[in-house]
């Protein structure tokens, strides 16, 4: 069954009011909505403790030289101190590559999947597809709601008519595409932003650990709305979910 028409149908659902969207002034990430995202935030934070320690040595050599009458004669032409520069710096960065190399390869394995939802951009919209429940299929578009249309606590340019529901401690495949230009469909609390080609069907994965609502937008330059086509995932119990897709399905 095709649906189009789901206004009101969030509000049933709830909202947890999680910090999962931009903020004013924001230097960190956004809070993890999933444990591959748990996963980044640690690793950025282990970089950033060696990027610390590095410029406050840099920096400390740097002063030391412009301070000094002197020059230390084993600073400027020594092979010892060249092979110490060389070596230390390569072994920092294999710390840092091997790391970085099991994300890579945990971000791009596809499990299996619990429920696979299709998700189209178009110009300036999205537009969601579940079909995993036989002869029926439930689509609808989501489209961003205008500043004027706003309610009390509602995020400017994020808020959608429709959201995609998920249910949590699920493994859930998006495939992704798009309809007339290239999109990019990214949540960054999620660990998700993949690319919508015009004909060809990109596939990213999450599973979301706790219930709330995480926002996304498009992230390839699309055109003249292109900031004005958000994303806005919600994760929900179990039986929250299986209740709102039967109601959709018996609709």
């Amino acid at each position: 069954m095709n649906i189009r028409e789901l206004k009101g149908r969030k509000e049933a659902l709830g909202n947890w009011g999680y910090g999962d969207a931009p903020e004013p002034w924001q230097l960190g990430l956004q809070d993890p909505g999933c444990y591959l995202m748990e996963d980044i935030v640690q690793f950025h934070d282990w970089i950033m403790y060696i990027l610390v320690l590095i410029l406050s040595f840099v920096l400390w050599l740097i002063v030391r030289a412009l301070t000094t009458n002197s020059t230390n004669m084993y600073l400027v032409d020594a092979p010892v101190i060249e092979i110490i520069w060389t070596l230390i710096p390569a072994g920092v960065l294999m710390f840092i590559a091997l790391p970085s190399l099991k994300l890579l390869y945990l971000m791009d394995e596809i499990g299996e999947p619990a429920l696979t939802i299709k998700a189209v951009g178009h110009q300036w919209y999205w537009s969601y597809e579940y079909s995993d429940y036989g002869n029926s299929t439930v689509e609808f578009d989501s489209y961003m709601i205008p500043t004027s249309d706003l309610n009390s606590g509602d995020l400017r340019l994020l808020e959608v008519d429709n959201r995609l529901v998920v249910p949590i401690h699920t493994q859930v495949r998006v495939l992704v595409t798009g309809a007339d230009v290239l999109h990019s469909f990214a949540v960054p609390s999620l660990a998700v932003k993949i690319d919508a080609v015009p004909g060809r069907l990109n596939q990213t994965n999450f599973l979301i650990k706790r219930p709330g609502v995480y926002y996304g937008q498009c992230s390839e330059i699309c055109g003249a709305n292109h900031s004005f086509m958000p994303i806005v995932i919600e994760g929900v119990a179990m039986e929250k979910y299986t209740n709102w897709i039967g109601a959709l399905l018996s609709e």
